[in-house]
C-alpha cells in the first residue's frame, strides 16, 4: 500500500506538469478553435531558458532558492515574449485562412524553434541536465508515514496548483478573464460589443506560454533537456487536453493528472522488459477516448449550423 501511495504521488506530480501544458492547448483552442502544435516547443524553450538562467545565477553564487526563482521568472518572461511573437507574426496574419493553413504554420513554427535551439551558440544538440548541486538539493526526500516525498515533487505540486488557482482567478474574477470568456463564447459578437479581440488572443498565448515555461523548468529539473523534448511531452499534454475535453480548463487539469498517474503506474507495474512502452499509454488512452467519447470527460457536444 505504501508503494502504491508513493507511485500515486509521483504520478500526480507528473500529471500536474501535463496539466499546465494542456491548459495552454485548451485555452488557445477555446478562443481560436486552433490547435497550437508549436506549444510543445514553447515548453522546450522554457526548459532551455531555465537551464541558462540557473547556470548564470550559480555563477553569481546565488543561493539555491534564489537561483530557482531566477530560472522560473526568467524562463516565464522569455516564453511570454515568444508566445506573443508566435501569435503576432505567425497566426494573426492567417486568422481568416483555412484551418489547414494555420495547422501547417504551427508545424512550421515548431520545426523552426527546434532548429534554432539546436544551434550551438544557443543550446546545441547535446542533451544536458541542470547542475548537479541543484538536483542534489531538490532530490532530498521528506518521510511522511513511510512515504518519501522529494523537494522537487513538493515544488511541482505547489507551483502547479498555485498557477492553476491564479489562472482560475484571472478567468473568473478579472475584466481580462471576462473578455476571454466572451471571445471564447462568441468571437464575432464579442468584437461587435467592443472587446479588443487581438489583445485577448495575445493574452491567451502569453498565459499559456508562461504555464508552459514553468512546466519546462520543472521537467528540466527531472529529465534531460534536448531540443526535441517538446515533441513527446507536447503530444502527451495534447492527449491530456483531449481526454479532459479540449476547450475545458477543468478538463485539462483532470486529463493531465489521469495521464500522469496512468503513465507512472504503467512504468512501475509493467514487467521490466516492457517499461519502455509506458510512454505509449497516453496514446492508447487517446484512441479509446476518441472511440468511446470524442468530446472528452468534461467536453460537450456543440451543434454548428452549416
Amino acid at each position: 500500500m505504501l508503494q502504491f501511495t508513493q507511485e500515486l504521488i509521483i504520478g500526480l506530480s507528473i500529471g500536474a506538469t501535463y496539466a499546465l501544458l494542456a491548459l495552454g492547448y485548451t485555452m488557445v483552442y477555446g478562443v481560436l478553435r486552433l490547435i497550437n502544435f508549436a506549444h510543445g516547443e514553447v515548453y522546450m524553450v522554457g526548459a532551455v531558458s531555465g537551464f541558462h538562467f540557473i547556470n548564470l545565477a550559480l555563477r553569481w553564487h546565488a543561493p539555491l532558492a534564489l537561483a530557482l526563482t531566477i530560472a522560473f521568472v526568467g524562463s516565464a518572461i522569455v516564453c511570454a515574449i515568444l508566445g506573443f511573437c508566435i501569435e503576432f507574426f505567425a497566426y494573426r496574419p492567417l486568422r481568416g485562412s483555412p484551418r489547414l493553413v494555420i495547422l501547417i504554420t504551427a508545424i512550421g513554427v515548431s520545426l523552426l524553434l527546434q532548429n534554432v535551439v539546436n544551434l550551438n551558440f544557443i543550446y546545441g544538440p547535446t542533451p544536458r541536465t541542470f547542475p548537479a548541486e541543484v538536483q542534489k538539493g531538490l532530490n532530498t526526500s521528506i518521510g511522511i508515514g513511510g512515504v518519501y516525498i522529494s523537494r522537487l515533487i513538493i515544488i511541482r505540486f505547489a507551483l502547479s496548483l498555485s498557477l492553476m488557482a491564479v489562472l482560475t482567478w484571472i478567468i473568473l474574477r478579472t475584466r481580462t478573464g471576462l473578455a476571454l470568456r466572451a471571445v471564447s463564447h462568441r468571437f464575432d459578437t464579442a468584437m461587435l460589443m467592443g472587446v479588443n479581440t487581438n489583445r485577448v488572443i495575445s493574452v491567451t498565448f502569453i498565459l499559456g506560454s508562461v504555464l508552459a515555461s514553468v512546466a519546462g523548468v520543472m521537467d528540466g529539473l527531472r529529465y534531460t533537456i534536448t531540443p526535441l523534448m517538446g515533441v513527446t511531452y507536447g503530444l502527451k499534454a495534447f492527449v491530456a487536453a483531449v481526454l479532459g475535453g479540449i476547450g475545458s480548463i477543468p478538463g485539462a487539469l483532470i486529463g493531465g493528472l489521469l495521464i500522469g498517474i496512468t503513465e507512472e503506474f504503467a512504468r512501475f507495474y509493467l514487467p521490466t522488459q516492457y517499461t519502455q512502452y509506458a510512454d505509449a499509454v497516453a496514446f492508447v488512452i487517446l484512441i479509446f477516448i476518441l472511440l468511446l467519447k470524442p468530446t472528452g470527460i468534461m467536453g460537450s457536444t456543440a451543434v454548428e449550423k452549416v
